[in-house]
């Protein structure tokens, strides 16, 4: 029994890293909009949560079965939910054998282990609910309602028509004792964290350090990257469809672009798309919105340290399918040689290639570093421009009160610069 619970959490921190690539970002960008930062102990709450929640969900459906197995003949019996309330002490007397011997009735008994499991299957959940999300007991039970329902009809529905029929059982008492073990983990989650902090202390104190923490900003920018790379190929098009072909036009749309949404689009509202979404805004020295040179300034000296980045990568696809045919040849036959010929048949060209990447990765690295150490957390297009970020309260009012972060509606008061 040991064994059919290890798997599905095996399963699930191999799992994890690629989940937690995935939503790093979108929980970031939550986390940072809500709280205002994202504080080490929340990152880990919030990637425990994850790991448990990928857990409870690989417990209820791991192992799979294999699709050379006919589902719906081996596990006939599964077809039929039990619907029954109660039937579950029907099975621990079934498995006891009419024993009142304790070793028969309890300690050996596998309907009143899978029963303890099915107990503590949902029982973190209450605690993240109490603990991480700060929601209420009747909250928390409708949530842990929810989830176990969700979970059995998974079971059901042959996870939701992969598999024609079920190959686990429904049972209603299942949702019972998952629900009354959420609302048993929210009960202990209030002497268990008792000696913790709250999380929404540490974030107050992170903000009172730096009310505009780096990261906030890194995933602004990344945000700001990924949508003018995207916008890029598409004004491109335009403009070659009215007729513009030459080098030169595409190098003005690209300027174009690149001034519509870094300087332009802030000098009007206050901040590009990525700031926006992180609930950020650009001033000066005065909190005032910066007038358009400085932005300009601020804007260059960025794209002095990140736009060479963005041309070796595309450079580098290019010679990736350029080259396609020969590298696979060569990955595919081990031959060294053939990579080597590559190599040897454009000396200069590949010392070139192997100098910019060096210097297009040195360049944001080292930017990144001065900002990280400088004593404000201020970049060298910051202290250039006077442009600095200051950030709108977070959506949750607990860290709204932080003295350094910026009003949602500034009228006559001037915020502090950051």
């Amino acid at each position: 029994m040991v064994n059919a619970y290890l798997l599905p959490i095996r399963t699930a921190a191999l799992l994890f890293p690629l989940l937690a690539m995935v939503l790093f970002v979108p929980t970031a960008i939550v986390l940072y909009r809500r709280h205002g930062v994202l504080s080490r102990w929340r990152g880990l709450s919030f990637a425990s949560f994850l790991y448990y929640s990928l857990a409870a969900f690989c417990l209820v459906i791991v192992p799979l079965p294999s699709r050379e197995i006919d589902v719906c003949r081996v596990y006939a019996d599964f077809s039929h939910p039990q619907l029954v309330p109660g039937n579950t002490f029907n099975d621990i007397w079934k498995e006891a054998k009419g024993s009142l011997n304790p070793n028969a009735l309890i300690l050996h008994n596998p309907a009143v282990w899978e029963t303890a499991f099915n107990l503590a299957l949902l029982l973190p959940l209450g605690m993240y609910l109490r603990y991480h999300f700060r929601r209420g007991r009747w909250t928390s039970a409708a949530i842990g309602l929810g989830v176990a329902c969700f979970f059995e009809l998974t079971q059901l529905t042959g996870l939701w028509g992969i598999y024609p029929c079920p190959y686990r059982l429904f049972d209603v008492d299942d949702i019972i004792v998952n629900s009354l073990g959420c609302l048993l983990g929210w009960s202990l989650a209030g002497p268990i964290t008792r000696w913790l902090p709250t999380l929404d202390s540490i974030d107050v104190r992170v903000l009172e350090r730096v009310p505009v923490p780096f990261g906030r900003r890194l995933i602004a920018l990344l945000l700001d990257a990924v949508g003018f790379t995207f916008c890029l190929p598409f004004l491109a098009a335009i403009w070659y469809l009215l007729g513009g072909e030459s080098p030169t036009s595409a190098f003005l749309v690209a300027l174009f672009v690149f001034v519509l949404w870094f300087v332009l689009m802030p000098w009007v509202t206050g901040a590009t798309v990525g700031k926006h979404v992180l609930r950020l805004r650009l001033v000066d020295s005065d909190g005032n919105r910066p007038p358009v040179w400085r932005l300009l300034i601020r804007e260059v000296l960025l794209a002095i340290a990140f736009v060479p980045l963005s041309l070796v990568a595309m450079l580098g696809v290019i010679f990736l399918v350029v080259s396609a045919s020969r590298l696979v040849e060569a990955m595919q036959g081990l031959r060294l040689s053939t990579l080597v010929g590559i190599i040897e048949d454009r000396p200069g060209e590949v010392a070139f290639a192997a100098f910019a990447v060096l210097v297009s990765v040195a360049l944001p690295i080292g930017f990144g570093l001065f900002a990280k150490l400088h004593n404000k957390h201020l970049g060298l297009h910051e202290l250039a421009s006077g442009v600095r970020n200051v950030a709108l309260p977070p959506t949750r009012a607990a860290a709204a009160s932080t003295p350094e972060v910026l009003p949602e509606e500034r009228k006559d008061t001037t915020p502090s610069v950051l």
